[in-house]
């Protein structure tokens, strides 16, 4: 089960003056999952307007329904085998989203799994978020403990033309549980959830 307290963590770490993100990319689709464009950039090198519109997208994923909209998928070891799509996803984390090979290969397996009928696009956000020490009392400290690594994806329709709407498919990647890194869980964004087959169920066989 996914603590909604974890996530309102993340968020508050998500404003366009101290965002925790520090990359975003991502690629546009037309409506047969083909890819019309990419881009991969710093996330600091955006306009403070550009940055608060992409951190709502990914903000989205994180504080949508928790456990209906956003739920907990432990992943299983056997599926962690050599050009698994778990693979790719720890190689798009470590890299910190700065190797370009990495996230073309996600999207064109996206785009195998997923045509909705409308163009869309699919951004990516990178980001490293010091978890601070708890005290016996449940204060926070100011030193950490931990360095958080994350994924954030957000799957939107297009508006206009290269204009995300509202999210909806995602997922944040590792899981953070219990106020830490938790590598054996994704959490999986649906806003639909439970209407048809979700194409993270196609891509995570």
């Amino acid at each position: 089960m996914i603590n909604r307290d974890d996530m309102l963590e993340l968020t508050r770490r998500m404003t366009p003056a101290r965002a925790s993100i520090d990359r975003i990319a991502g690629a546009y689709f037309d409506e047969e999952g083909y890819v019309d464009g990419t881009f991969n950039t710093h996330f600091l090198k955006l306009s403070a307007s550009e940055r608060a519109k992409n951190l709502e997208l990914a903000k989205t994923v994180l504080i949508s329904k928790t456990n209906e909209q956003l739920r907990e998928y432990r992943i299983p070891e056997e599926k962690r085998k050599p050009g698994s799509i778990w693979q790719l996803f720890d190689g798009i984390r470590e890299t910190g989203l700065k190797d370009d090979a990495f996230p073309d290969l996600f999207y064109e397996l996206l785009g195998e799994k997923y045509q909705p009928g409308c163009p869309y696009a699919c951004f990516l956000f990178h980001g490293r978020y010091d978890v601070p020490v708890k005290g016996t009392d449940k204060a926070w400290q100011e030193s950490s403990e931990e360095v958080y690594e994350y994924l954030i994806c957000a799957v939107s329709p297009l508006e206009g033309e290269y204009e995300p709407g509202v999210p909806e498919r995602g997922f944040l990647y590792p899981a953070f549980k219990d106020h830490s890194t938790a590598g054996e869980y994704i959490n999986l964004y649906e806003k639909d959830a439970g209407h048809s087959e979700s194409v993270w169920q196609k891509l995570l066989k």
